[in-house]
């Protein structure tokens, strides 16, 4: 795919017909491992189902992508100098 001063030359039609899908011009040792993920860099969170306030959920979505981040920022952060236990419910 050089022309003849030696520059990378323009695809052409004929050229792209040649070519083979990724998943065919991989070799199988990296075939078997694309779209698996590695191991976890960091510990993992804990999945889990959680009610907040219409007024707590608004405020953070409207922050923007990583909102439920966020609120585990904040909540780690309380956790510095409050306990679970002075909260009455």
């Amino acid at each position: 795919m050089i022309d003849e001063s030696g520059e990378v030359r323009e695809l052409t039609a004929a050229d792209i017909k040649t070519f083979k899908r990724g998943s065919a011009a991989l070799p199988a040792s990296l075939r078997a491992k694309t779209g698996v993920r590695g191991p976890q860099k960091a510990p993992t969170k804990i999945p889990l189902s959680l009610r907040l306030s219409p007024q707590v959920v608004e405020a953070f979505r409207a922050s923007g992508e990583g909102w439920q981040t966020r609120i585990d920022v904040v909540l780690a952060d309380w956790l510095k100098t409050h306990s679970p236990d002075e909260l009455a419910v």
